[in-house]
């Protein structure tokens, strides 16, 4: 990711310390225009923190959990507002509930149904690819090579810049086609043309598609998994407009703040880990330099 502040105000990276429930209680209502975030894994790693998501006896516990985190970002999220949620899976290592030992707990669609149960409109599953994924010695089933990344909004209609996002498109010189009037699809002939009179020419892009490869990437600072930043830039690009705040509620090592800020957006986060709060704002400082104001609370 190359981009650089451009010629815009100087923007705010704020990082709160603290539970994330209690915190995203504290700030404003309608305060963020889009949340863009990955939560723990349930069940994989203890992060030496009280409270700290992941840890639950089940994994109905560990997604009511998670839920209630989002009930607030829901308050905290403009009406018109979006939340990316990147959510891995795990497997059963010891029977719980109804999960048996090697079981694929299911962990991404089990919240996603929880959050649309709760209201959030659930608008897309996203498939991160991971082309270089992390070497596993199982010989019953295939490597893990992907994750999730769920969008969801409040609101039927929101707001989602399309354009900010488009890729070049494979055939970048087939101008002129027309949309939709032909059963035997686009057609040339003006007669074929759409009841609005519409008429498609080539920009040599299209609509980002819902299979995203990204490489894994790690902050050679961290010793926890972090994703990539290149996965995350088209989410804070759809999900906010220049000079928006953008949230992440699992802040960790700062990801989703460098990309904010590097892309003209403020960014509030919530860490539970001091740690992690002052890697983040470290890296962040770095990364912006003068041009932007990182704050720990």
């Amino acid at each position: 990711m190359n981009k650089q502040l451009g010629a815009y105000s100087k923007k705010d990276a704020t990082i709160y310390v603290g539970d994330a429930v209690e915190t995203l209680k504290t700030l404003d209502a309608g305060s963020a225009r889009t949340c863009v975030t990955s939560p723990p894994y349930w069940g994989l790693r203890d992060y030496g923190q009280e409270a700290q998501l992941g840890l639950e006896d089940s994994p109905e516990a560990f997604i009511e959990n998670l839920c209630l985190v989002f009930d607030e970002v829901w308050r905290v999220l403009a009406d018109d507002g979006t939340l990316w949620v990147n959510i891995g899976d795990s497997y059963g290592k010891t029977a719980r509930g109804y999960v048996k030992v090697k079981d694929l707990v299911g962990i991404p669609w089990m919240f996603a149904f929880a959050m649309r149960a709760r209201g959030w409109y659930l608008r897309q599953d996203i498939i991160w690819a991971k082309p270089n994924p992390m070497p596993e010695s199982v010989t019953d089933r295939c490597t893990k090579s992907h994750e999730y990344i769920f969008l969801f909004s409040k609101q039927p209609i929101y707001y989602y810049d399309h354009k900010a996002t488009k890729e070049p498109a494979i055939y970048p010189d087939a101008s002129g086609q027309r949309f939709g009037g032909s059963k035997y699809g686009d057609s040339n002939d003006i007669k074929h043309a759409t009841k609005s009179g519409n008429v498609y020419e080539s920009s040599g892009t299209k609509n980002k598609r819902s299979v995203w490869t990204v490489p894994p990437a790690r902050y050679k600072e961290a010793h926890f998994a972090v994703y990539p930043p290149a996965l995350i830039l088209p989410c804070v690009l759809a999900g906010s407009a220049i000079g928006d705040t953008v949230l992440d509620p699992f802040s960790g090592s700062g990801t989703t703040g460098e990309v904010a800020l590097l892309n003209d957006r403020n960014y509030v986060g919530i860490e539970l880990n001091p740690d992690y709060a002052a890697l983040s704002e470290k890296r962040i400082s770095v990364a912006v330099g003068m041009l932007g104001n990182v704050t720990v609370r």
